[in-house]
């Protein structure tokens, strides 16, 4: 592996190479930067992007596709008020302009307590729906006169709410995120230059990984979507600022041992190599076994941050030693490191807390489980699932509309389910559905396929239609409608696929977790080559997940006041927090196994506290602050992402990292390295530790 990263090295950190390697990624840069604008292309948001994979409701959103070649979009229209009456009657030839062609709008439908009035529009889905709602909410909008009320909701209008979120995602995270990381990194160098090179470095990966997912999307078949590119940038960001922080830092500290900025360079990729590549390795796994997970949203996910994640890490062991190189000593300007003066002043605070962790290692790592233990607590009282109208911080106009049908009309009437069956049966499965508790009524009727094979009905229920009373009346739907020999019938409407996909996400945290563990476990095996050591950092990075999810559930619900957790937040945490958690451990240990294998072990792992202590507590404060951005986004789950990522990792930063692990090591003594080599040498504690200072590096080519 050293041989490798020394061959490796000699490009960005060489005389002639980092040059090369600066103008190969501008080449890059400017013929593929036009491809990295056409992300947008080939992001799927049609029906079945957010459902399980197989799920009888992505089975009913497919045979749709059979009934017509221009499949139709229902917005609703509600007028209420006085005088909502005439003019819902004055609004029809308006609404009439928007119907799909060959389609009309229905007659207004007035409610039972006579207090509204219900307009279905069918528009065509192959237009650009979401202009249609936002020109039809701008008209009846402006038609309508004082003391009348109108609304567009259905599944048009959700649609549109949705589309209108993830339309300002990419662009609202990519200005946030660049503005915050650049912030902090300014606070961390200090230095009115070297803040930028971190920064084009992290630009160079974004192109690029933008460029390779477009790519994949395109020609391999990667599944895109519009939550999941949004999130990407972000975990570019958080994650190239992180190495680009290690990195630096180790390089540094060469610079005040050689007079050479290029050897410099070299030693510090050979040294931080393992480490920066562990961890990428550790985290685009990790994210790749979302690969495994049944709800299509979560695949895609997994597999597009892995591409981010790899090429966060080319960026960073390629241009941005590229970059340091060329701009020398100089770019650190006020504090420029020289030759033969001390990397850092004998005592720090990492150095200090170090010692206080050494003076009692037990008590220390008992009560960070103490701490980290009664915040997962928490955990056992944590109501899952939101409804539609939660699943927002602000209320669109969608959610309005379905209130006031919810409050005037059958609650499922603007968004029935739907039957696809065999049309022999079509008979027997609506009197078997019409004879379901909690079903309003089955619309007279049906749509045939054009071949004649399938009819689909549309069933009202009693309930809204993403209540729990509303998912039992489906689960007894179906029970009802599969019975029927011959049939073939499936159930599918958004009711159906709330369930399907909530029972999905339940599946997949059985699936995908022990997974990622086994992953991450092997990945941490092969870097310490030692068991306990790594089953340990393994468990306290579990712990602090479970603790992280409690801490946020209690802000969730006594701060935020959200109304639950959303289906798909355990198991999108578990996964990024293990494999970002990881990474702040693989940074720590893989300098406590070097500075073992030279101090002993209780001096190791001190100096190996104090060596990264500064450098990892900057990299997760940046990371905890870039997933921190989408606790303002609109949509409650991403803003609970966000919540629960940047918790998290400021937990592994000040507590596991910190505390836990350094005293887990130190009351273990060379136990905590069975059944690897540095087991064997014994603990070579013989001389005491006196600060980071007090065994200079000896010279290592």
């Amino acid at each position: 592996m050293r041989a490798l990263l020394r061959r490796v090295a000699r490009a960005p950190g060489g005389r002639r190479g980092k040059w090369f390697v600066l103008a190969a990624w501008l080449i890059v840069a400017v013929a593929l930067g036009p491809l990295a604008g056409r992300l947008g292309d080939v992001e799927d948001s049609g029906a079945n992007a957010f459902l399980p994979h197989g799920a009888e409701s992505a089975r009913v959103n497919t045979e749709l596709e059979r009934f017509r070649t221009d499949t139709l979009m229902p917005a609703v229209v509600v007028h209420t008020g006085a005088g909502a009456q005439a003019q819902a009657a004055a609004d029809r030839p308006v609404l009439a302009r928007f119907a799909a062609e060959g389609e009309e709008v229905s007659p207004p439908v007035p409610s039972e307590d006579g207090e509204a009035l219900m307009t279905v529009v069918p528009l065509d889905s192959e237009d650009d729906i979401t202009a249609k709602i936002d020109e039809l909410r701008d008209q009846v909008g402006a038609n309508a006169p004082p003391g009348v009320d109108v609304v567009v909701g259905g599944p048009a209008g959700s649609l549109t709410d949705q589309v209108a979120v993830f339309d300002s995602l990419d662009s609202t995270l990519m200005i946030a995120t660049g503005l915050v990381v650049a912030v902090l990194l300014l606070i961390t160098y200090r230095s009115p230059v070297l803040w930028l090179l971190p920064l084009l470095s992290v630009g160079f990966a974004a192109v690029l990984t933008q460029v390779c997912t477009y790519l994949l999307a395109r020609y391999a078949g990667l599944p895109v979507d519009p939550q999941s590119a949004g999130v990407l940038m972000v975990l570019v960001f958080g994650v190239g600022t992180d190495y680009a922080l290690l990195l630096i830092a180790r390089y540094r500290e060469e610079l005040h041992r050689h007079a050479d900025r290029h050897e410099a360079m070299r030693i510090a990729l050979v040294r931080s190599g393992p480490a920066v590549l562990a961890s990428a390795a550790t985290i685009a796994a990790g994210l790749a076994c979302l690969g495994f997970a049944d709800i299509n949203s979560s695949r895609s996910l997994g597999l597009v941050g892995a591409v981010g994640v790899v090429c966060a890490f080319l960026a960073m062991v390629t241009v941005l030693p590229a970059l340091l190189v060329i701009t020398g000593r100089w770019v650190f300007w006020p504090f420029v490191p020289r030759e033969g003066t001390p990397a850092r002043s004998s005592r720090t605070v990492w150095s200090r807390v170090g010692a206080a962790v050494a003076l009692r290692p037990r008590w220390s790592w008992l009560m960070s489980v103490a701490v980290t233990g009664a915040l997962a607590l928490s955990v056992a009282g944590i109501s899952m699932g939101l409804t539609q109208a939660q699943m927002f911080q602000d209320e669109p106009e969608s959610v309005v509309a379905q209130e006031r049908i919810s409050a005037h009309y059958p609650s499922g009437a603007s968004d029935p389910a739907k039957i696809v069956t065999d049309t022999g049966q079509a008979d027997a499965v609506r009197r078997a559905a019409a004879d379901v508790e909690g079903v309003a009524r089955v619309e007279p009727g049906g749509d045939r396929s054009p071949d004649g094979t399938l009819t689909l009905l549309s069933v009202v229920l009693a309930d809204t239609p993403d209540s729990e009373r509303a998912e039992d009346t489906v689960d007894t739907l179906r029970d009802a409608v599969h019975g029927v020999a011959g049939a073939d019938a499936l159930v599918g409407g958004t009711t159906a696929q709330k369930l399907d996909t909530q029972r999905a996400a339940g599946r997949d945290l059985t699936t995908v977790v022990p997974i990622v563990l086994l992953v991450v476990l092997a990945v941490l095996v092969w870097l310490l080559r030692a068991l306990v050591a790594p089953v340990l950092l393994l468990a306290t990075v579990v712990l602090s997940y479970l603790a992280a999810l409690g801490a946020s559930n209690l802000l969730f619900e006594h701060l935020l006041g959200f109304a639950g957790v959303d289906w798909s937040i355990p198991l999108m945490g578990f996964v990024f927090l293990v494999a970002l958690g990881i990474d702040y451990n693989i940074f720590l240990m893989h300098r406590v196994r070097e500075e073992t294998a030279r101090l002993g072990h209780t001096r190791g792992v001190l100096e190996g506290l104090t060596s990264t202590g500064g450098v990892i507590t900057s990299a997760g404060v940046v990371l905890a602050a870039t997933f921190a951005v989408f606790a303002g986004l609109p949509l409650v789950t991403m803003a609970q992402m966000g919540v629960l990522v940047g918790i998290g990792v400021l937990l592994d930063t000040f507590l596991v990292r910190t505390v836990l692990v350094p005293a887990l090591a130190l009351d273990l003594g060379r136990w905590f390295w069975w059944p690897g080599r540095l087991f064997h040498r014994g603990t070579g504690d013989e001389v005491p530790y006196a600060g980071a200072e007090s065994a200079p590096a000896p010279e290592r080519v």
